[in-house]
């Protein structure tokens, strides 16, 4: 692939990730999530614990008589273990699987920060961590306020297919 092209594909896949951007932290790290995947923010709330899953799959909510998976981004982000707070809360989000489908699934977060308009400026691409790493579920890194926060593409932070069987269930 030329550089001209590379650049190009770059320049087209940060221009994408422009856009409003709900932002929350995990531990001391800042990250984003498209405004459009948001459906909600709710207090923590009682989760009903699902045997046999994986261990970042809390188990299922009843949000409104729908059944809502819930997944820990901590733990599946592997950081270290943080005890809930007065400021965790469940993000519901609407994730598209790779069978077509919508579903709504909670993510559990530290603390939801705010919601900010990113330009295209100030985001730069991923940077390369080896090719033995996989960071296709981050759109790039957003420079905002003197700080950094990483722009997930939520569909593919839940792509695995584990997981998605157990949204696809739900």
């Amino acid at each position: 692939m030329s550089q001209a092209t590379t650049t190009d594909t770059t320049d087209t896949a940060l221009r994408a990730a422009a856009g409003k951007y709900l932002t929350f932290r995990l531990g001391k790290e800042s990250y984003g999530l498209a405004v459009l995947k948001v459906r909600e923010i709710i207090r923590m709330q009682n989760i009903t614990v699902v045997p046999q899953m994986p261990e970042y799959v809390k188990g299922v909510i009843n949000l409104r008589g729908k059944v809502i998976p819930v997944i820990d981004l901590r733990q599946k982000f592997e950081l270290e273990t943080h005890e809930t707070t007065e400021l965790t809360c469940i993000v519901v989000v609407q994730i598209h699987l790779s069978t077509g489908e919508d579903r709504h699934m909670g993510l559990i977060v530290d603390a939801v920060e705010e919601v900010l308009n990113i330009a295209k400026n100030e985001i730069e691409e991923t940077p390369d961590f080896g090719s033995k790493l996989s960071v296709d579920y981050i759109y790039g890194m957003a420079k905002v306020k003197n700080s950094v926060k990483t722009l997930l593409d939520i569909d593919k932070v839940v792509a695995d297919s584990a997981l998605e069987e157990i949204v696809r269930q739900a």
